[in-house]
Formats: C-alpha cells, sequence, structure tokens
C-alpha cells in the first residue's frame, strides 16, 4: 500500500512539474522580449529600476544602447524586443509598473 502511494505522489509531483514548464514555454512564446530582459538586464539590475525608471520606448532603446558601451552584447533582434517589451509595459503610459518574478 505505501509503495503505491508513494508511486501516486510522484507520478502527481511529475505531472504538475511538467504542466508548470508548459505554461512558462507559453509565456516565453508571448513575450520574448520580458524573457530577454529577464535573463540579460537582472543580472545587473533589480526590477525596481525598471519599474522606477519610466520611460518611452525610445528612452529605453537608448538605455539599452548605454549598456552596450559598458560592455554589454546584444544582438539588434534583442535590443528592439527589449526595448519594445520594456516601453509597453514600463513606459509612461502603462498602468501600473508589474512586478517581475
Amino acid at each position: 500500500m505505501k509503495l503505491r502511494c508513494r508511486a501516486l505522489i510522484a507520478i502527481w509531483c511529475l505531472s504538475s512539474m511538467l504542466g508548470l514548464g508548459a505554461a512558462q514555454a507559453q509565456d516565453a512564446a508571448a513575450n520574448p522580449g520580458r524573457n530577454l530582459v529577464m535573463s540579460k538586464c537582472f543580472q545587473c539590475h533589480s526590477d525596481s529600476m525598471f519599474r522606477d525608471q519610466r520611460q518611452d520606448r525610445r528612452g529605453w532603446e537608448a538605455a539599452i544602447y548605454r549598456m552596450i558601451g559598458r560592455g554589454a552584447l546584444y544582438t539588434t533582434e534583442e535590443i528592439k524586443l527589449m526595448a519594445d517589451y520594456l516601453g509597453a509595459d514600463f513606459g509612461p503610459a502603462a498602468k501600473s509598473a508589474p512586478v517581475a518574478k
């Protein structure tokens, strides 16, 4: 009986983890700019820096180019995706600044 119970718990845990991975994959496909910001910018910056800035897309793009001047390595496509995301979610017209997870 104990073995069967443990097996059921293990199967439930595994299925839960796989379901979570699928949800994260959908989120990644839905907003690649967010994922780039999370993976590249959060190496040095905290989420409060993004919430406090409230710049438009061009302002964020300029900030990204300043980071390139300090040694950051981004492709042109990554710059565009990150600036689009930051301008939309952390721009002056954004309703409220979301807290990064």
